[in-house]
Formats: structure tokens, C-alpha cells, sequence
């Protein structure tokens, strides 16, 4: 028997609204401002949700690298014919190139979002 059930991912950041509304417009998910300031959720189909926490003082992980590893990180599917265009959107939504996909010898590319939290778009 299970002890516990998945709930909510949450990430810590500067700016839970902004951040939110990133993930939004890259996933298609609708934003969740809610009653507390400091924390924003997205709601996603079959109860999914993405929420994000004010961190006063929040460092972002620094990729590649061990001085503020990533810790974790999303793994977002595209269909391989659209990888190139997902690619053109998250960049102009905010997100930076952090690796390529080797010239297409990887089937994922790394990126950061905006308040510099790893995510790959994957192939699939």
C-alpha cells in the first residue's frame, strides 16, 4: 500500500504570476492566481496542476554545474516534426537555449524558463 499520493509540483521563484503564465502559454494550461500572493497554480487536464511559490532571496540552479545543480527538472514532449517550432516559441515566451540536441543526434534540448529553472523539450 501506497503512503502517500502524488499532489501539486511546485517551483520556487521570484515572480509565481509571471512564471505561471510562462508555463501557461507554453503548455496550453489555464493560470490560477487564487487568494495568496505568493503562490500561483496552473491547472492542467486530468487534475494536473503546476504551482509556483514566491522565494524571496530564490537562486536559480545554474546548468551545467554543481555549484546550484538543477535538482530537478521538466521533461515537456513534442512531437519531433514540431521540435523546431516549440523551440521558436519558448524562446520568444522567455526561455534561454541552455543545449542543443547535438545537431539531432539527441532526441531533447535543454533550456531555462524564465526564472532559470532547467526544462527539456523531448522528442517524441
Amino acid at each position: 500500500m501506497a503512503v502517500a499520493t502524488m499532489g501539486v509540483t511546485v517551483l520556487d521563484c521570484p515572480d509565481p504570476k509571471a512564471l505561471a503564465e510562462f508555463y501557461g502559454a507554453v503548455l496550453g494550461w489555464q493560470v490560477d492566481v487564487g487568494d495568496e500572493p505568493d503562490w500561483v497554480e496552473l491547472i492542467g487536464p486530468h487534475g494536473r496542476t503546476l504551482a509556483f511559490q514566491e522565494a524571496p532571496g530564490h537562486v536559480p540552479p545554474q546548468w551545467p554545474g554543481n555549484e546550484h545543480p538543477q535538482q530537478f527538472h521538466l521533461d515537456l514532449d513534442v512531437t519531433k516534426d514540431r521540435l523546431d517550432e516549440a523551440e521558436r516559441q519558448v524562446l520568444a515566451l522567455g526561455a534561454r537555449l541552455l543545449e542543443g540536441d547535438g545537431g539531432g543526434k539527441r532526441d531533447w534540448r535543454v533550456y531555462a524558463d524564465p526564472a532559470g529553472h532547467p526544462f527539456c523539450l523531448c522528442a517524441c
